[in-house]
């Protein structure tokens, strides 16, 4: 269901409290038919963070509310939104997140990369106050989460990583050999007496020599 904007309400969101002071509205207002359960929304915004559309996404009951990625991400995909806000309410007032929220935020967030559309954040609301997930350092800890990441795409980001230490080491220990070697120069060591304590040749050490404009 699609929520309309007020004639007083922001069009742009700059931060969660503009996100709060428009859906406090909403919850506010349909608090009237259902205010003894969850809502979920999603706020559908463009790059400069222009509100493209809010959407109820599903109405639950008083303790929870069923989510499935897909009808976030569908209406997202129609309007051309590349960045998304998840909003839902507590009835009770207590704005701690359950495990059920974190979990459905990680798959959002897997789901969100999948398609090249950022869940920027996700707030628990009620009529007077909200907790956001990027504020509270949740969102930076689930975009690190492994737990829905398809396996092929685990393996290749270890595979990186493995590349990314052994290049760091390797220039570790050029840097830590031309250190030496520019050492030993100034030293006035041979040239061929600091290639059989580096292990390298002679014409390799004339090269770094040259590079580091030693003379």
């Amino acid at each position: 269901m699609d929520i309309k904007l007020g004639k007083n309400d922001k069009r742009y969101i700059e931060g969660s409290d503009d996100v709060f002071s428009i859906m406090q509205r909403v919850l506010l207002r349909e608090n009237k038919i259902d205010k003894e359960k969850e809502h979920f929304w999603i706020i559908g915004m463009n790059e400069a963070g222009y509100i493209l559309y809010i959407e109820l996404i599903a109405l639950g009951s008083v303790k929870a509310v069923n989510i499935e990625p897909m009808n976030v991400y569908r209406v997202a995909v129609m309007k051309n939104a590349t960045r998304v806000i998840a909003i839902h309410n507590h009835p009770s007032g207590r704005l701690v997140p359950s495990k059920a929220d974190l979990d459905i935020t990680d798959r959002l967030i897997q789901v969100g990369r999948i398609l090249n559309i950022a869940l920027v954040d996700h707030l628990i609301i009620s009529t007077e106050a909200y907790e956001s997930f990027r504020s509270m350092g949740i969102m930076d800890d689930l975009e690190k989460s492994l737990t829905y990441v398809p396996t092929y795409q685990v393996v290749e980001q270890i595979r990186k990583e493995e590349k990314k230490i052994a290049r760091d080491a390797i220039t570790t220990e050029r840097k830590q050999k031309e250190a030496l070697l520019i050492e030993l120069i100034n030293r006035n060591v041979s040239i061929e007496t600091i290639a059989q304590i580096l292990n390298i040749t002679p014409k390799a050490v004339e090269k770094i020599v040259k590079k580091n404009n030693i003379f």
